[in-house]
């Protein structure tokens, strides 16, 4: 099916019909997008995909909505929204055209499904409420591309289609870099694997540049690694390793001596010349040089080390 126009509701507009937008835009680029509701655009035909309206969900007449009774549930029996519904659907054909290698379709896939598209379409139901974000609850998604609709005395007739349209190019970017990161992390992880190889039982990892490391060394078992050292620009970074993914606590700090230095006295303090910063949380140095990068990481596990066998 290639059709000719993308039929979503008119009035005011919400996150689950802007991503979907998002997704089936980038599949069908030469359709037009309808936002109405008069019968004839909501009614099922064979040139039209309709979502977030038409009150049934029928995949094979392309019809996506999940506002009538009975309307369609995930199989751990959360709901769906028209974004969940277009994403189960199309989301791998969009990622296949987004230019993401076939090995890595399925995999992204279902992580964004999970920790972007679910959140989505809870908040769509009335699941789960934006204050579980806390002070930070007006700044989730959802809401901030909210607040692009028309306020309430707009009287220009065109103010809806205008916002509508404003809000999809901000909701485009943020799925595409979403994506993109998601795919990156993946290529990463590649690259890391085979770090963490030539490291052997060391316990400093070095990296061809900066890049995502901590899923690779989780899934890879390597526990001794406790520093990673990787070139940035002319410089090269030292950085700790998180035990968790949310929180700051690391595998091991960097020495209390560093924190808060830089150039001369760094150098003095570790005794390496080319040290140039340490950051005053002690999770991350630089240094001028490769080599002062990997002075630095050995004697932060020399002290490492000691502070846990004492």
């Amino acid at each position: 099916m290639t059709p000719d126009f993308l039929v979503t509701h008119s009035g005011g507009f919400h996150a689950d019909e802007l991503l979907s937008s998002v997704i089936l835009t980038r599949l069908y680029p030469q359709a037009k997008i309808i936002r109405s509701r008069s019968p004839e655009w909501i009614t099922r035909g064979p040139d039209r995909i309709i979502y977030d309206v038409g009150g049934d969900y029928d995949a094979d007449a392309a019809i996506f909505d999940h506002h009538q009774r009975g309307a369609p549930l995930r199989e751990d029996g959360q709901p769906f929204s028209s974004f969940g519904l277009i994403w189960k659907h199309f989301g791998r054909d969009y990622l296949a055209a987004f230019g993401l290698p076939e090995a890595h379709v399925e995999i992204v896939h279902a992580g964004f499904d999970t920790s972007f598209v679910l959140p989505i379409d809870l908040m769509d139901n009335g699941a789960l409420n934006p204050s579980v974000a806390g002070p930070l609850a007006g700044l989730t998604l959802p809401v901030l591309l909210e607040t692009l609709k028309p306020v309430f005395d707009e009287t220009d007739p065109e103010a809806e289609d205008r916002g509508f349209h404003t809000a999809l190019t901000i909701a485009r970017s943020f799925v595409e870099a979403r994506i993109a990161r998601s795919d990156a992390k993946l290529r990463a992880e590649s690259l890391v694997h085979q770090a963490i190889v030539d490291a052997g039982d060391g316990r400093i990892l070095e990296l061809p540049m900066g890049m995502p490391f901590r899923p690779a060394i989780i899934k890879a078992g390597a526990d001794q690694l406790l520093f990673v050292v990787h070139p940035r620009g002319k410089d090269w970074c030292l950085t700790t390793i998180r035990r968790e993914d949310d929180g700051f606590a690391a595998r091991a700090d960097l020495p209390a001596a560093w924190a808060g230095l830089t150039n001369a006295d760094l150098e003095a303090a570790c005794g390496v010349e080319g040290a140039s910063f340490c950051h005053n949380g002690r999770f991350i140095a630089a240094a001028k040089t490769r080599q002062a990068a990997l002075a630095m990481a050995e004697l932060a596990v020399v002290e490492a080390t000691a502070h846990r066998l004492a």
